[in-house]
């Protein structure tokens, strides 16, 4: 019997239970057994049932009864009969009565233009799949057995020679952890670094600061402006700094040199650790590409990584650049083999990296999202003159500064018009010191589909146009100075 037929069988099994205590034949038991279950929905429209004599073999019958009582529902309608396709629950047998009345979710706005989510539609299914024939041919028996804490040695290897020549980073495959996207490593340094209060960007994710605040980490928010985090504002008590050095999430804009220098300085005089989340630092478009921090210092940084934006968020395959002392402690720390990622993805990753497929895809993507990006600017120039846009010389979204006060109604205009956009606000730090947010939303221009691109460039700019009205000036891009959106760069770096 096939796995379905045993799933069936085991449900018929069930409902003849109450056969034992049946008044009349066998054949008639079985029979409103069969009917009951399909009348009361736990045999759904389209279940193929299990052969009558895989099911008389199970229930301890005679053959010809349960023969005779697939017949006898085929004839009433219950079931449906044909050669080569079995015995199937029929499609006209009504479903169960509905249940309460439930409140409908809102639709989702036709134009998502939230960021960090790349289009679904552009996964690169034929190199994947291509890479995956090729991995699991070659892959070894002990592949699909218990694996290393660390990931695949596959991936590792392929990662340590992919970062060590895009990015700059130092490191060897033994400390290389894999893990299930950037917030498992973080959840997992959290555990591993201890209870001390992280410094963390005044503007940031959110969904970070909460994941740190369960793990019973308290977060110090650290003044951004045009030159990236103002490192010199690291209390000497944070037990780790957590930094987007490569592209500042989300306003946009690498570190500064000089205060690559200075968080290192503070690691080495305070003694604590250099989170680098490396976040975009693949697509970039209007600058020479930047080293990872962790290059410059790998005993004193742990940088992370992912595919989430590069290829997709379903993949759950992230890593951990560590210190050697920190290796032992995160394996401790991941534990049991649930949080693991599939083998079988690693080891498609690692052929896609080793390949190059990987490069190409990302080649590709970069030429796509900075013309959407141009778009993005050009509509804007076009429509809503006055709309400042800043970071974008990487990255998958844009931040439009606007009037002081008008986010709200922006937001507001925003969703009239059926697009989906985050205000910068949401991105403060609670604590953040200085004066109030900078009003501005936070424009993602990956997701939409081709199709859709156009559309929802035109419902934004609308909206903006509804709650901002028509500013003088023209919007510009991120080759203009800093401005007054966020305090301008230190002195002192």
């Amino acid at each position: 019997m096939s796995g379905v037929e045993d799933a069936a069988a085991g449900v018929l099994g069930v409902d003849l239970h109450l056969e034992q205590a049946a008044v009349g034949s066998r054949r008639a038991a079985l029979t409103e057994a069969l009917r009951e279950a399909v009348r009361s929905g736990r045999l759904a429209p389209g279940t193929r049932l299990p052969p009558y004599r895989s099911l008389a073999a199970d229930l301890g019958v005679a053959r010809n009864t349960a023969a005779d009582a697939y017949a006898e529902l085929v004839a009433e309608g219950w079931l449906t009969a044909r050669q080569g396709s079995g015995t199937l629950v029929a499609d006209r047998v009504a479903a169960p009565a509905p249940g309460p009345a439930r409140t409908a979710a809102p639709p989702p706005p036709p134009y998502d233009l939230v960021q960090g989510k790349p289009d679904p539609g552009a996964f690169p299914r034929g190199a994947w799949l291509a890479a995956a024939r090729r991995a699991l041919t070659a892959a070894p028996h002990e592949a699909f057995g218990i694996g290393d804490p660390r990931g695949r040695v596959e991936l590792r290897l392929a990662l340590s020679a992919y970062l060590a020549r895009v990015r700059g980073v130092r490191t060897d495959p033994d400390r290389i952890v894999v893990c299930s996207g950037a917030a498992h490593a973080l959840r997992l340094l959290a555990r591993v670094v201890g209870a001390g209060p992280w410094a963390v960007e005044a503007y940031g994710l959110p969904f970070h600061r909460g994941l740190l605040a369960e793990a019973g980490v308290g977060t110090l928010p650290v003044t951004v402006d045009g030159d990236g985090a103002r490192v010199a504002e690291i209390p000497s008590g944070a037990a780790a700094v957590l930094l987007t050095p490569a592209h500042q999430f989300p306003t946009g804009g690498p570190l500064h040199p000089e205060r690559r220098a200075g968080v290192l300085e503070w690691a080495r005089r305070s003694g604590g650790l250099v989170v680098e989340d490396d976040y975009d630092g693949e697509f970039r478009y209007d600058r020479r590409p930047v080293g990872a921090v962790q290059g410059l210092d790998p005993e004193r940084t742990v940088l992370v990584g992912s595919v989430s934006k590069s290829l997709s968020p379903v993949l759950r395959i992230g890593w951990m650049c560590l210190p050697a002392a920190l290796v032992d402690d995160v394996v401790a720390a991941k534990g049991e083999r649930e949080p693991y990622s599939s083998a079988t993805d690693q080891l498609t990753l690692a052929e896609l990296l080793a390949s190059g497929g990987y490069d190409r895809h990302v080649r590709r993507m970069r030429r796509r999202h900075r013309g959407r990006r141009d778009r993005l600017t050009a509509a804007l120039a076009e429509r809503v003159p006055g709309v400042r846009v800043t970071g974008i010389s990487a990255g998958l979204h844009a931040v439009l500064e606007l009037p002081p006060g008008t986010e709200p109604a922006a937001l507001a205009a925003a969703a009239r018009h059926g697009v989906a956009v985050e205000a910068l606000s949401s991105y403060r730090h609670p604590d953040a010191p200085g004066p109030a947010h900078r009003d501005g939303l936070v424009v993602g221009y990956a997701t939409p589909p081709e199709r859709l691109y156009g559309a929802a460039l035109s419902a934004l700019c609308a909206a903006l146009a509804e709650s901002v009205g028509g500013l003088p000036g023209g919007a510009t891009a991120e080759a203009a100075p800093p401005g007054p959106w966020f305090p301008p760069p230190s002195g002192s770096r």
